[in-house]
């Protein structure tokens, strides 16, 4: 579904020992698990079914070890998307994935769809993600939806773009951004050192 080499070389550029599963029982060899993805969220659950990967991610995640989802990897953990159309997600988290909508505002023009480039993470709840990386980090953004939880708890960082929006969560042992750590230089690679570390 995208970026997955770029996302192993972020780790392996922190030194951590990071490999692409094909299978789905490889899941239960690994100490942490990533999910990452760019493109639809249609395609992305498609594929995950097709590969048998949807019950063993969601048995990992369950089960207390370390998970990081990034950029589509957000999204697929929520219940539903509506990105062209209606699509169940994975259900992990509680919650949708809706479109940036500033139809009608004064400032329409000036806010752009997709949100790509530069902007900042404004802390709501602790992460161990975020050890050692102050309030108000800019990270590297590309995407036209956002997810939107059913308890606001789980929220770990919002991000203004036209208004504030859930730009990172933390349930437990689940972690999830929608920017891109591997592509916010030095400070996103300390990221995924924070949770190699884990």
């Amino acid at each position: 579904m995208g970026n997955l080499h770029s996302v192993k070389k972020g780790f392996e550029k922190v030194g951590a020992l990071a490999r692409i599963v094909r299978e789905p029982d490889e899941l239960r060899q690994v100490a942490k698990i990533v999910l990452p993805g760019v493109g639809a969220f249609a395609d992305a659950m498609q594929t995950l079914r097709r590969q048998g990967f949807v019950e063993p991610i969601q048995q990992a995640a369950e089960s207390g070890k370390w998970f990081l989802g990034i950029c589509l990897g957000l999204q697929l953990l929520f219940d539903v998307s509506y990105e062209d159309g209606e699509y169940e997600g994975l259900g992990i988290i509680p919650g949708k994935v809706v479109r940036f909508n500033f139809t009608g505002r004064e400032d329409e023009e000036q806010l752009k769809i997709p949100h790509m480039g530069w902007n900042s993470l404004w802390y709501q709840n602790p992460s161990p993600l975020y050890r050692d990386i102050p309030d108000g980090t800019y990270v590297y953004f590309v995407h036209s939806y956002y997810v939107v939880p059913t308890d606001t708890g789980v929220i770990a960082t919002t991000t203004n773009h036209g208004y504030d929006f859930a730009s990172s969560i933390v349930r437990n042992n689940i972690m999830a951004t929608q920017f891109h750590p591997e592509k916010s230089q030095r400070l996103g690679l300390q990221m995924l050192q924070n949770f190699a570390r884990l």
